[in-house]
């Protein structure tokens, strides 16, 4: 479970990027970020793994308080947290199998690392999840060879293969297509499902939120502005999320035909968003 208490970030400029947000995230609940560019959503997941330094407020990843922790300390807790890229971040010299098993660099020695020799165990393990993900078949290919949906994949499993308690994922879809950026969210949706993970998503697309997370937190300046399920994204939540919009004249009631087998009501109608030209 993750915790987040009166959690703020100022930067020197005097500009607030959070103000006192209050989360918590049980195991299991897969939590989209919604909210305008500027609205501190990628900043509080970077303060969460503290790639950026809170100003003030604390975080704890189950009885762990990561908002304080030595240099030392705060490598091993990262461990625990799971960073998916919106631009992938993987070596793309490097093959399919070699990026995945980077993500067990924070558990073997120095020499191990350096010269890429893992246990068999985190080898069998990344067959696993590459198999998982429907990329079993490329474990030897170059990253430079992926196109983005496979290569997001990869990071996914090399994400999995730290087997953390939480996922940071930050803008996934952003590079993809429509049905490849819905593949994607139903796959991070479905193994957090099996693997009873938290996880926070920072997403642009209010759409794909709704079909695929349980639970939408809407930033606005920092602030949260909204907290609660999905279909209750009403126009004017929208607006205080978003700002003024006609948002009653561009919303059309859709189906998703793909989500049969994810955690979303396949039944259940969605919400699309358009933006008024």
């Amino acid at each position: 479970m993750l915790r987040i208490e009166h959690l703020e970030k100022q930067y020197k400029t005097g500009d607030h990027a959070l103000k006192d947000v209050n989360l918590v995230i049980p195991k299991g609940q897969v939590m989209a970020l919604i909210g305008p560019s500027g609205a501190g959503k990628s900043t509080l997941i970077r303060c969460v793994n503290r790639l950026v330094e809170p100003t003030s407020g604390r975080i704890f990843l189950g009885d762990l308080e990561l908002a304080h922790l030595g240099s030392t300390e705060l490598r091993r807790a990262r461990t625990r947290m799971g960073m998916i890229f919106q631009e992938y971040a993987l070596v793309e010299r490097l093959s399919v199998m070699e990026n995945v098993l980077s993500g067990r660099l924070g558990y073997v020695g120095f020499w191990r690392s350096f010269f890429r020799k893992f246990p068999q165990s985190d080898i069998d393990e990344a067959f696993n999840l590459l198999e998982r993900v429907g990329l079993d078949h490329m474990a030897d290919k170059r990253a430079d060879e992926l196109s983005g949906g496979q290569r997001q994949r990869v990071g996914i499993c090399r994400a999995l293969i730290q087997n953390p308690d939480l996922l940071l994922v930050d803008e996934p879809t952003a590079s993809l297509d429509p049905k490849t950026s819905r593949q994607i969210m139903r796959l991070i949706c479905e193994l957090c499902d099996e693997r009873q993970l938290a996880a926070i998503i920072n997403i642009h697309d209010v759409l794909l939120a709704q079909m695929f997370a349980r639970r939408v937190v809407g930033l606005q300046l920092g602030t949260i502005v909204y907290d609660g399920p999905p279909k209750d994204l009403t126009p004017d939540v929208l607006t205080d999320i978003y700002g003024e919009e006609d948002w009653e004249a561009t919303i059309e009631t859709v189906k998703d035909e793909e989500t049969t087998g994810t955690p979303t009501d396949t039944d259940s109608q969605v919400t699309q968003l358009k933006p008024v030209s």
